[in-house]
């Protein structure tokens, strides 16, 4: 089977013939007719080891049985995930902190999971006359998620009122980081800091997502030529001592214990490499200078002004326009991901043009359902690129994505520049935006129809209903179950774009607002997208375009959108 869940909606019964060559990618079982929600529950291990303790004779039992506990969750690493007799499709899945004298709570930050407005339902709870903290959750099987921990060993009564116990646990959050006992980790995104990763069973593998950089490029570095090689080597659970609560951090490992490993026999370390630029652009749109990340497939040919007779578009990369580059090649490899989906022949040789998000102020300002920005992305950066490498020309070679206000944006500008972007990948995107919000608002939870449903609807401003001669974009959703309202919104405008004839898939997840989950989900919809066929006798990536349905003719000025916001219904991004 493919190596992620069935995607809704698809018009194609089958996926890239690449990946029908992947023979070490498990058969997950089908669980989505099991409860999600996470649940609280007491692990057996944790249960067998409270009954050990009371049962010992003395004091030094007690020290016997916590020692080998600790061993061996440093032996098989942490969260402790069990099964559970009365939930075969769950799993118990058990945090754990190593606390000290000092220590008085311990709170687990994790996305999916901790609900940020009730902060005290995830406090760990402590082992009596032990130094093991702990909070066991049931959840169901194919989850996969990131999470942070942190103590608080600060002096001073512990507020007994609830609004106050909920203050010092928001300013704790500052102070979180990954879990000593976890060495599966994935960098945050606006902190200098990690966040660990973890995996159940049967959630679906990330085959092309094993590796991460060593240490990313410096911000203050040349801003033009190649980036360092990022590491190739895939770490699995620490066997090191457990930590207390003394600051820790650890060096970036594979994001996940299942996503290592061989793909489809080629070595990671001998597969031919690509380039990783970065260069600044004085964007016009924008008023600012901005920087590109730019990723050129092992071997591509030198740009020539001019086409030879006959030459076909064919001949030419196709295209991958992505938010937040920082991100994805500044700090998590996106150049192993790609080497390894194109090395594996399930992707043609691509590039990829990615902008800079800059840091949270300047993102909220330009991301979301603003002209500018899809100015700045459709008449600046592509044009620029394509006059420096040789890209393709078409919309139906051309994918546009971003996740949280990026996938607003990516959708944004595949909904309203159709002749330049024929695919939209949109994963988690913050439909609750809308145009006015002013900085420091709080968006509404998802009340209503999204704004962007009512836009593609034709029914905002006289919009009409479309324009002949222009294919609509394709545009694919990935959507975790944890993020509120977002799976009923992107069904709405689902609803939306298929009454306008754009084909739609969207991908429900078990997870949450996650680059955890978006960076596998990413691999996944690109080779959906834009994947080599086995039938396929023209030259890599000159297959059919990827693009149906009408186009959305939008005003650009009644479509500018406002001048900020303040959070997504489930997440930071």
């Amino acid at each position: 089977m493919s190596d992620c869940p069935p995607l809704e909606g698809r018009t194609d019964t089958g996926g890239p013939a690449g990946l029908a060559g992947l023979t070490d990618l498990p058969d997950l079982p089908d669980l989505t007719h099991l409860d999600a929600t996470p649940r609280p529950v007491t692990g057996p291990r944790i249960a067998r080891l409270a009954r050990q303790l009371q049962g010992a004779r003395d004091a030094a039992a007690r020290d016997a049985l916590t020692e080998a506990f600790w061993a061996e969750a440093a032996r098989t690493g942490t969260p402790l995930v069990e099964e559970l007799d009365d939930a075969p499709g769950h799993r118990a899945v058990t945090f754990l902190w190593r606390g000290h004298r000092a220590t008085r709570r311990v709170l687990l930050l994790a996305r999916g999971i901790t609900d940020r407005d009730r902060l005290a339902d995830s406090l760990l709870h402590h082992l009596p006359g032990t130094d093991i903290w702990y909070l066991g959750h049931r959840l169901r099987a194919d989850h996969r998620g990131s999470y942070r921990m942190v103590a608080d060993i600060s002096a001073g009564a512990v507020p007994a009122d609830p609004v106050l116990l909920q203050r010092r646990l928001l300013a704790l959050r500052a102070h979180a980081g990954a879990d000593p006992l976890n060495q599966d980790r994935i960098p945050a995104r606006w902190r200098d800091a990690q966040d660990s990763v973890f995996a159940l069973p049967a959630a679906p593998p990330q085959p092309w997502t094993g590796s991460l950089p060593s240490g990313g490029p410096s911000p203050d570095g040349p801003h033009s030529g190649s980036l360092p090689s990022g590491g190739a080597s895939s770490v699995g659970p620490s066997s090191g001592s457990p930590s207390s609560d003394a600051p820790h951090s650890g060096s970036p490992q594979s994001g996940d214990r299942r996503s290592g490993g061989p793909r489809s026999g080629v070595p990671r370390d001998g597969i031919p490499r690509g380039t990783v630029e970065r260069h600044t652009l004085a964007a016009g749109a924008l008023g600012a200078e901005r920087d590109v990340w730019v990723y050129l497939p092992p071997d591509a040919v030198p740009y020539r002004p001019t086409r030879e007779p006959g030459e076909r578009d064919g001949h030419r990369l196709p295209l991958l326009v992505l938010c937040d580059g920082d991100m994805w090649f500044g700090k998590l490899g996106l150049r192993d991901t790609v080497d390894a989906l194109i090395a594996d022949g399930v992707l043609p040789p691509l590039a990829v043009l990615a902008p800079d998000a800059v840091g949270t102020a300047t993102r909220r300002l330009e991301l979301g359902g603003r002209e500018s920005y899809v100015s700045f992305l459709a008449d600046e950066v592509v044009p620029w690129a394509s006059a420096r490498w040789p890209l393709t020309g078409r919309a139906g070679r051309t994918v546009v994505a971003g996740q949280g206000l990026g996938g607003m944006t990516a959708l944004y500008a595949g909904l309203t520049r159709p002749e330049r972007f024929g695919a939209v990948v949109a994963q988690s995107p913050s439909l609750w935006w809308r145009p006015g919000l002013e900085p420091g608002a709080v968006a509404p939870d998802a009340v209503g129809t999204p704004w962007l449903a009512t836009l593609a609807a034709g029914l905002r401003d006289g919009l009409p209903a479309g324009r002949d001669g222009v294919r609509g974009a394709v545009v694919h959703f990935d959507v975790g179950l944890h993020e509120g309202a977002l799976a009923e919104h992107t069904e709405a405008l689902r609803a939306v774009l298929r009454a306008r004839g754009h084909r739609v898939t969207r991908n429900l997840h078990n997870g949450g607002h996650d680059y955890a989950c978006w960076r596998g989900f990413l691999a996944d919809a690109l080779v959906r997208l834009m994947g080599t066929r086995a039938d396929a006798s023209a030259a890599p990536g000159a297959g059919p375009d990827i693009g149906t349905g009408t186009a959305l003719d939008v005003d650009a000025a009644g479509s500018q959108g406002g001048t900020g916001l303040t959070r997504s219904s489930a997440g930071c991004p």
